[in-house]
């Protein structure tokens, strides 16, 4: 196994388990401290995936391929371009906005064509945009979140918004994750549709039984601390 692999599922199971301990333990002060220091080797570790992914996938057309999202009522698929929300004023309706977690089937490295059905992940100065593919039937969809809020990395400062499910949610995240864990890359990746965009591909290393996941963009550093509240108030009007 590759350091890209391994690490983060080390860095996942730690996660899981010191979040665990502080729960068990009344979330003292000192146990807060070491899960944020989890949750952020989290992260560094999935982005130096990502980013090793794109390489890998820039000389290997097997890491980026195409394929399908069902579309109900023969509705023409379209294309759909990761997007986070711009402009003034936080478009909150006092409604929570439905996620999709949704298994990738494949991507490949352009944009998608109009009627592809697929999503497209917006390059960078780095990376190239691709067009991700995936399967709504054996996906999550209409997912109402239990929490969700804006937070900056401790680690490198960029934003993202850490994602917690319900109690029945999680069951099935851990259920959707744990089935896709060993498929290679990237349909060992989900893709988190909100609003009929794509925002990230975050992939697993292993099934995913703490219920939360981070939002954090196409690319890092995607989103700013307006669009990261922005998107947490959307999720949870509430807060």
């Amino acid at each position: 196994m590759n350091d890209s692999a391994e690490h983060p599922l080390h860095e996942t199971l730690l996660h899981d388990a010191l979040h665990a301990h502080v729960r068990e333990s009344g979330g003292h002060a000192a146990g807060a401290h070491l899960v944020g220091l989890a949750d952020d080797a989290l992260r560094v570790a999935r982005r130096r995936q990502r980013l090793a992914r794109a390489g890998v996938g820039v000389a290997a057309v097997a890491v980026a391929a195409t394929a399908w999202v069902a579309v109900a009522h023969g509705a023409t698929p379209g294309a759909h371009v990761v997007g986070p929300a711009t402009g003034g004023g936080s478009g909150n309706t006092g409604k929570a906005a439905p996620v999709s977690i949704l298994p990738v089937i494949s991507s490949t490295e352009h944009a998608c064509t109009h009627g592809s059905g697929g999503y497209t992940q917006h390059g960078s100065a780095t990376q190239p945009a691709f067009c991700v593919h995936a399967d709504r039937s054996r996906g999550m969809t209409g997912v109402r979140v239990a929490s969700a809020k804006a937070e900056k990395s401790t680690v490198d400062g960029t934003w993202q918004v850490e994602v917690t499910l319900s109690p029945a949610d999680r069951t099935r995240f851990a259920a959707l994750t744990g089935s896709i864990a060993a498929a290679p890359v990237p349909r060992n990746e989900f893709a988190i549709v909100i609003d009929g965009r794509l925002w990230g591909t975050p992939y697993v290393a292993s099934a995913v039984t703490g219920g939360r996941f981070e939002i954090v963009g196409a690319n890092v550093g995607d989103l700013t601390g307006a669009t990261a509240q922005d998107l947490a108030l959307r999720l949870d009007p509430g807060k």
